[in-house]
């Protein structure tokens, strides 16, 4: 029975074949396998004009004060990371203990592990970005009321700015500054161990909840 637990792990099923060229198809259906792709400047786009027009609308038609608006902004931002890490960690990287759980995974996001470098999966689908952008905002102005403009502005820009690191951390080389530890951190994820640097866009909570490196590896230094 343990054995078998092994052998739907992800670190065993999916980084052990890893392929940096070609892709893979995940659905018969054309339509389906359609919204499984898209151009890195499309849903990045889509959640840069939507955070503008939130910032606009907060301008325009709340009381808020410019200090406020700007707090509120990247309070979103920094919860966005924590929610990147999360999602990532828990979700995306949710243990593969059954036949159910390794399709799940690998169509959500095992997929990604075993062709690394496949452009057109390096995004979010445009549909599904401003239906999702959508849902938010609802999701917010329920909790927050007119503080959420702004605050979803911040969380939005952080979705399309962890795409948009997302992507070229896969498709370009480091740059030789400090932004290239994040294609470092990245890469160590994706080639080296898999269940450690969640953080993409930002590696402050792999730090925080100690993801920067095994345990055990810290333990033996």
């Amino acid at each position: 029975m343990e054995g078998e637990k092994e052998k739907l792990n992800l670190a065993n099923v999916y980084f052990m074949k890893i392929e940096n060229t070609g892709t893979e198809r995940l659905f018969n259906n054309p339509i389906l396998e359609r919204l499984t792709r898209s151009h890195i400047a499309v849903p990045v786009s889509l959640f840069g004009l939507y955070a503008i027009g939130l910032l606009f609308w907060s301008a325009n038609n709340t009381t808020l004060s410019i200090a406020l608006t700007i707090a509120l902004f990247f309070a979103g931002l920094l919860v966005f990371t924590w929610v990147e890490y999360n999602v990532h960690r828990y979700l995306f990287h949710i243990p593969t203990t059954t036949n159910a759980r390794t399709k799940f995974q690998y169509t959500m996001h095992g997929v990604h592990h075993h062709h690394p470098k496949d452009k057109d999966r390096l995004a979010m689908p445009p549909l599904l970005s401003i239906t999702l952008a959508t849902l938010l905002m609802i999701f917010f102005k329920t909790l927050l009321g007119d503080y959420a403009f702004s605050f979803t502005a911040g969380f939005l820009a952080g979705y399309g700015s962890y795409l948009l690191v997302h992507y070229l951390v896969h498709i370009h080389r480091p740059p030789k500054n400090a932004f290239r530890q994040l294609w470092i951190n990245h890469s160590v994820h994706h080639y080296r161990d898999g269940e450690i640097i969640f953080g993409v866009s930002s590696p402050i909570w792999d730090y925080i909840y100690g993801t920067m490196s095994r345990r055990e590896n810290v333990e033996k230094a």
